[in-house]
């Protein structure tokens, strides 16, 4: 099956990261799912797993409603 390059994650709304008010980007991972991480210090919201084109927009934008309420994680030296 050919997948469908035609998602545009551009249109999806990201606020600033909620730890350190960073820009976010939204991630795919090979193909199964996406996440949401902070290019300034690296916190992230867990993946969201697609397993059909038609689901694929859907992942994208819970990973973005995680991140715009706050749902990440992040892993300072020590803990």
């Amino acid at each position: 099956m050919e997948r469908d390059t035609s998602l545009n994650l551009a249109e999806i709304e990201l606020q600033e990261c909620p730890l350190c008010r960073g820009d976010g980007i939204i991630e795919e991972e090979e193909g199964w799912c996406f996440y949401v991480s902070c290019m300034d210090c690296g916190a992230h919201t867990a993946e969201t797993a697609y397993k059909t084109d038609d689901e694929r927009m859907a992942a994208a934008e819970k990973a973005a409603h995680l991140w715009n309420i706050g749902k990440v994680v992040r892993m300072d030296p020590g803990e």
